[in-house]
């Protein structure tokens, strides 16, 4: 199916732009979104009469977008679920609860616009996408662990692999974080074991 652009589609094209997509895609989302127009004469002289207007409309989105980009940096999300001791979920955190989350921290963000292409079903932290708009887009991290205080240990954790590496320590970094995942999963067993095999200094 052929549609005009009303606005610039990643990896599709520019408002304007005549491009042949598939009908599905076009009926579930470019054309109820109104992100595009089916291609008719009557549309392409609609798309020429609005022109002005529509760039005018969507450079407004774009600043919007831009501004909501500024607040939402730095922002990151620790979502609590239930895990097995291997780390797999007891279910599987969506776009949708990624949506939600981000809604409760006071954004204003659709399940649509999570870019999520599979959902996560281990604990850890992934870096997840979130479009603002066609041409502004902001990555979040959203850490899944199975408490606050485990969320916070990781982050710690990561904090020091990250300072370790930037040091040129990769090695002490990773060492660093495999000793707080070690505790952590010591004090989730119900406490740590002592090292008998240190020595005294």
């Amino acid at each position: 199916m052929d549609v005009i652009l009303l606005e610039r589609i990643e990896n599709l094209g520019f408002m304007g732009d005549i491009v042949k997509v598939r009908p599905g895609y076009a009926r579930n989302f470019l054309l109820p979104q109104h992100k595009a127009l089916r291609k008719t004469d009557a549309n392409l002289a609609y798309f020429e009469a609005q022109k002005v207007e529509l760039e005018a409309r969507n450079l407004k989105r774009k600043q919007e977008a831009e501004e909501a980009s500024s607040r939402m940096a730095g922002v990151s999300l620790v979502l609590v679920r239930q895990a097995s001791e291997g780390g797999q979920l007891y279910g599987s955190v969506t776009a949708r609860d990624i949506a939600d989350a981000l809604r409760e921290e006071g954004y204003t963000v659709g399940r649509s616009q999570v870019q999520l292409n599979n959902p996560i079903k281990l604990l850890g932290t992934t870096e997840v996408r979130i479009s603002l708009h066609s041409e502004v887009a902001v990555t979040v991290p959203v850490t899944v662990a199975r408490s606050l205080e485990e969320a916070e240990r990781a982050a710690e954790a990561e904090a020091a692999a990250k300072a370790a590496g930037e040091a040129g320590l990769p090695e002490d970094g990773e060492h660093v974080y495999e000793e707080a995942e070690a505790a952590a999963w010591d004090e989730h067993d119900g406490g740590a074991e002592e090292d008998t095999d240190s020595e005294p200094a």
